[in-house]
C-alpha cells in the first residue's frame, strides 16, 4: 500500500470514529421519560472543594433559572436536581446543532463527612455554588 492510500485510509477511519462519537453524545443526551414524570436525563459537570471552614459544591449549570434548582443533602450526598427548558422563542427554530443537553438532570455528589450548617446558595456565571458551613468537630 502507498504513503498516500495509507494516510487516505487513516485520515477516513478517523472522521468515521469522529462522526460516530457525535451520534453517541447526541444519544446520551436525548431526553426519556414521559412528560407526566420526569427523569433525570443528564449530569451536569461539578467540582466539589474544602477549605478549613465550608464545603463549596460548584456545577455547570448555564442556561438554568438558579430559582428552580433543588438541593438536598442525604447523608453524605449533597443532590441537586432541576431542569432547562428551551426558551419559547427557540421552539420553532431550525436546530442546526444541539450540545446542551435539555430536559431534567440530577447530580448526586459526595461530600466529605462532617455536619453542616448554614447552607448558602449563589448563581455565578452559568454555575450554581453551594457553600456549605463546616460545623466544628466535637
Amino acid at each position: 500500500m502507498r504513503e498516500s492510500d495509507l494516510r487516505s485510509w487513516m485520515w477516513s477511519e478517523a472522521l468515521d470514529m469522529l462522526a460516530r462519537a457525535d451520534r453517541m453524545q447526541r444519544q446520551m443526551f436525548q431526553p426519556s421519560g414521559s412528560v407526566d414524570v420526569p427523569l433525570p436525563c443528564w449530569e451536569p459537570p461539578a467540582d466539589v472543594l474544602e477549605t478549613e471552614h465550608e464545603v463549596i459544591v460548584i456545577t455547570a449549570l448555564p442556561g438554568v433559572d438558579p430559582d428552580t434548582i433543588e438541593t438536598t443533602i442525604e447523608g453524605d450526598v449533597l443532590k441537586i436536581f432541576g431542569r432547562r427548558v428551551v426558551p419559547p422563542q427557540l421552539r420553532t427554530a431550525t436546530i442546526h446543532r444541539l450540545e446542551l443537553p435539555q430536559g431534567c438532570f440530577q447530580r448526586r455528589l459526595r461530600i466529605p463527612p462532617g455536619a453542616y450548617d448554614n447552607v448558602h446558595r449563589t448563581s455565578v456565571n452559568g454555575c450554581l455554588i453551594v457553600a456549605l458551613h463546616k460545623l466544628p468537630v466535637r
